[in-house]
């Protein structure tokens, strides 16, 4: 056993073992240049990268289940995974392809059931330029930040109708510089990773500016666990937890380089992918 296989980081009281380069590729499938991930009910992970498949299916145990279609989406760059589904009827998947400017909602086999956004189709403003992240609500709604091309954030019925948009481009409050990831946490309000200006937003569903977090520096993700707590990555490389106040109650540095995704697990684990080179990593709940 190495010093790396027994390498450990601690979160509050919660201690960790750092499982790097994590996942089990066949012969001949190579990782890609990976962008985010997902974890569904089952345990299963879902990794979006940016060449090759669009999306890679791992088991619990870290086996391959299966590749979605090369031809689904363009540019990956960000996933989520409804549990329970937009519409109750099982988890989906959003798939946000960042230079096709589309959102797509796809069942967990990577079949496409709509698109939000016309493909190849920038807009200024309205959807989509360049988006960067979306979540999906069990009430049946998605939130989408339109990252690069704008600085906004958009609000959707599950059927794609859209609801409202807010945000520009600044740093007063509701003001965004590439909001990197979005996030509705459970006291029900849209935490926002506004990246080039450090800090975490907070919103209500309406979109009314609530807060705002700092002490983070260029921030890229947003996870959440059973018990509430919240995790933030950023560019130190590191991995914040916060509670639902914003204070901090943890940090750790699970990753060699910039923590790009960030996805906790049903059993209690967390997960960390990294781009240069592309790795992933998962954190496994020790005891003593």
């Amino acid at each position: 056993m190495t010093d790396l296989d027994q390498q450990q980081v601690l979160f509050g009281r919660n201690r960790y073992r750092v499982d790097r380069f994590w996942g089990k590729l066949p012969e001949g499938l190579d990782l890609g240049l990976v962008s985010t991930l997902a974890v569904a009910s089952d345990g299963a992970l879902f990794v979006a990268q940016r060449n090759g498949p669009p999306v890679l299916v791992f088991e619990p145990d870290g086996t391959l289940r299966q590749v979605w279609p090369d031809d689904l989406a363009v540019d990956p760059h960000g996933i989520n995974i409804v549990r329970g589904g937009l519409d109750g009827a099982g988890d989906q998947v959003l798939l946000v392809d960042r230079d096709a400017h589309q959102v797509l909602v796809c069942t967990l086999e990577g079949r496409l059931i709509r698109a939000i956004g016309e493909r190849h189709r920038p807009n200024f403003q309205a959807p989509f330029n360049h988006p960067t992240s979306a979540f999906g609500t069990n009430d049946g709604e998605i939130y989408v930040a339109d990252g690069y091309g704008n600085s906004t954030v958009h609000r959707f019925g599950a059927d794609g109708t859209h609801i409202s948009t807010w945000g520009s481009p600044g740093n007063g409050p509701g003001e965004f510089t590439t909001p990197h990831s979005v996030w509705v946490d459970a006291r029900n309000r849209v935490l926002v990773a506004d990246r080039e200006n450090s800090r975490i937003q907070v919103f209500s569903r309406d979109g009314e500016y609530r807060d705002s977090w700092t002490g983070f520096y260029k921030p890229m993700d947003i996870a959440e666990d059973d018990d509430d707590m919240l995790y933030i990555s950023d560019q130190i490389p590191r991995v914040s937890q916060i509670d639902s106040d914003g204070q901090l109650c943890g940090r750790a540095r699970p990753a060699w380089n910039v923590p790009h995704g960030l996805a906790c697990g049903v059993d209690g684990e967390m997960f960390v992918i990294e781009m240069n080179p592309s790795s992933l990593t998962r954190l496994t709940p020790v005891s003593g």
